[in-house]
């Protein structure tokens, strides 16, 4: 298989089109020859040069993930932007990312996997972003509490995990948006939910949620944004047969 071939799949499959005009994170092949051979795929959240020395060490040809080098402004090829950037080519790893269309992919994104292991129901579209909801709200198969939510997801303090308990010790109705999207717990509110799901707390957000009455669970932005680069990493390997592998590198944030 190709890096061109590869670049195709994830662009029809993760529909980066849909999002050229919202997201500005330069989504798709970031970096690499389109005619390479691809024999075995890195794949991790954050583009740093930690995951690249790691894909680097993997011998992996290229490399998935989920915070790209690009966000919307020219950079200077200098610093650390140059060390990064000099790894890849030094390599020959192709680089890869899908910010926005991984957090909202109904199957494969961050936010769906979440819904999944939850095993929630009645799911529907959650969390405006410019007009567009990325993340999903529905309802548990039965109430339980913020912390065997938590526990369901994986989260732990040493990650990053924060509580604001105070909603209902027994929730039922959860909005999920992944990463750094405490701000979406108005809609939350708005929308009469027990609790919600993201990555970063909010200092501004605190008040909110005393006064409301909703519980905001927040797991860490790395921790609530694996998810969706583990699920591509399956269904790659599933697509393509090829040798996978998964680089960890948590921020605890």
């Amino acid at each position: 298989m190709k890096i061109e071939t590869l670049q195709q799949f994830i662009e029809q499959r993760l529909m980066l089109e849909q999002y050229a005009s919202l997201d500005a994170s330069l989504n798709g092949l970031q970096c690499g020859r389109p005619d390479k051979e691809i024999h075995k795929i890195a794949f991790s959240v954050d583009a740093t040069l930690e995951t690249f020395v790691k894909a680097a060490e993997e011998h992996a040809d290229a490399l998935f993930v989920h915070h790209g080098l690009f966000w919307g402004k020219p950079l200077a090829v200098t610093d650390t932007h140059y060390a990064r950037i000099a790894t890849l080519i030094r390599h020959d790893i192709a680089l890869f990312a899908a910010h926005l269309p991984l957090d909202a992919h109904p199957e494969l994104g961050n936010n769906a996997a979440m819904a999944q292991m939850l095993h929630l129901k009645e799911v529907t579209p959650f969390g405006n972003y410019h007009g567009v909801d990325i993340g999903f709200k529905g309802v548990l198969p039965t109430a339980i509490t913020a912390e065997e939510i938590v526990a369901t997801l994986n989260f732990t303090y040493e990650d990053g995990l924060k509580i604001l308990p105070f909603g209902k010790k027994e929730i039922s109705r959860v909005g999920i948006v992944s990463g750094g999207a405490a701000s979406t717990v108005e809609q939350a509110i708005e929308e009469g939910l027990d609790a919600f799901i993201t990555g970063e707390c909010s200092h501004s957000m605190y008040s909110y949620c005393v006064e409301a009455g909703i519980t905001m669970i927040c797991g860490g932005h790395y921790a609530t944004e694996v998810f969706g680069v583990q699920k591509m990493e399956q269904e790659i390997k599933k697509k393509f047969d090829c040798e996978t592998v998964f680089i960890d590198a948590p921020t605890t944030l």
